[in-house]
């Protein structure tokens, strides 16, 4: 769930600044030392707005904060989103790659690479690498196709399956991060709902463009993450 959502459905007052779009919010940002977003602050005090549990500790609410899926429930969500959208991808015709989604400069192309490279991302903190937001700004090849993207896919899905069965799964173990330290328990719930959103967005984009498909995730894949409640922001 984005921060602004999570504000807005519990009745708490803010100030929305988007600083992309405005020079003062910037500046703002950069004067509490804050280098990325989101962020939620109070005076000179501020977190990242990336942890659930943070968000309500800093704003003191008296609220469970845990994730509500266990990790195998989250594995097993997770590997179901990837499945879907290796199947999913490849229907989107060629010549709409280019086109930008809803509301921001990302085009089809980037958004199938990036729901993936947000799995890899989160396999890649699994080896000591401490998880920062431009490893979620990498770009696929201009000219990449949704076969070699969907390809792609499988080989995360593949790295994916082989860390549960081998892996670190300690849910309480502390993984480096941009917004600090997360148990594996919390990285995990937000890169499923995370991924699980984009192809949510995925499956969206292809009736825009009028491609049938056989629905492969519905309500339920979706229930007890901390998913936002539109499809698209605004």
């Amino acid at each position: 769930m984005r921060l602004k959502e999570f504000l807005s459905v519990r009745g708490i007052d803010f100030v929305s600044i988007n600083v992309l779009a405005d020079p003062a919010g910037l500046a703002e940002l950069q004067a509490l030392g804050a280098r990325s977003v989101p962020v939620l602050s109070r005076g000179q005090d501020f977190i990242f707005g990336q942890s659930t549990r943070e968000i309500v500790a800093f704003l003191g609410l008296q609220e469970k904060s845990c994730p509500d899926l266990s990790p195998p429930e989250l594995y097993a969500r997770l590997d179901r989103f990837m499945t879907a959208a290796i199947g999913l991808l490849p229907l989107m015709p060629d010549d709409k790659l280019h086109v930008h989604v809803p509301g921001r400069p990302r085009s089809y192309r980037a958004l199938a690479f990036h729901l993936f490279r947000v799995v890899a991302a989160f396999l890649d903190a699994q080896q000591g690498t401490t998880l920062v937001q431009a490893a979620f700004r990498e770009e696929p090849a201009a000219d990449a196709g949704m076969a070699e993207i969907a390809a792609y896919g499988a080989g995360v899905q593949a790295r994916f399956r082989d860390w549960w069965a081998h892996g670190d799964t300690d849910p309480a173990r502390l993984l480096p991060t941009y917004y600090g330290d997360q148990s594996l328990h919390e990285l995990l719930e937000r890169t499923t709902w995370h991924s699980g959103q984009h192809v949510r967005q995925w499956m969206m984009l292809l009736e825009r463009e009028g491609v049938a498909h056989d629905h492969p995730l519905g309500e339920a894949d979706f229930a007890r993450l901390p998913m936002p409640a539109n499809v698209w922001d605004g």
